[in-house]
């Protein structure tokens, strides 16, 4: 998600200074991905330098609101409108260690597949707990954001149930002396060493 796009359309709702925002960012998206106030304050600072926002006057209280621009409005517009691709997201940390804990000498990758899926049930449960525990309609966005935060970690489960039988189907078979002879004799040289 862009922490520039989601401040933006928290910003077409009116205007707030940088701890409203951090609150309204959490609350629309049930607290599933916390902002740093640093992340705020540094992302406006470039949404000012590129003209989506302006900075307004500060209050009595001593904060600084900051109101969307026609430009701002429509880069939000465009950002609605645009799909998310899937070049666009970020890597995938899990395949990428699953992919180098196959070719890293002494890992034991199955015990990779099982300690991360033993944490992705662990979080599929709490997930699956926290939907159940509002049903009011001012809930929804986090509902949402749950739903699919669900959906995905039951993917990663099926993708980790895959992964386990490829494994086991694509077990490289022992090198036997009379298919490799040489592969035996470096083995022996090895071990003399």
């Amino acid at each position: 998600m862009s922490i520039r796009h989601g401040l933006l359309a928290l910003l077409e709702r009116g205007q707030m200074y940088g701890y409203q925002l951090r609150a309204a960012f959490e609350e629309s998206t049930g607290s599933t991905w916390p902002l740093n106030i640093g992340q705020v304050y540094t992302t406006l600072a470039r949404l000012e330098r590129d003209g989506l926002v302006r900075p307004l006057p500060e209050n009595e209280s001593g904060q600084r609101p900051y109101e969307i621009t026609d430009a701002g409005r429509a880069d939000l517009a465009l950002w609605f409108a645009t799909p998310i691709s899937r070049a666009d997201r970020p890597r995938d940390e899990l395949s990428i260690k699953l992919a180098l804990a196959l070719t890293t000498p002494g890992v034991d990758v199955r015990s990779v597949v099982q300690t991360q899926r033993t944490a992705t049930m662990r979080a599929l449960q709490e997930f699956t707990r926290l939907k159940y525990t509002s049903d009011k309609p001012e809930d929804l966005p986090w509902r949402l954001v749950l739903d699919a935060m669900i959906f995905q970690t039951e993917a990663e489960v099926r993708w980790l149930d895959h992964c386990e039988t490829s494994l086991v189907r694509h077990r490289p078979a022992p090198i036997r002396a009379v298919d490799h002879p040489e592969a035996v004799d470096r083995a022996g040289d090895e071990a003399r060493r």
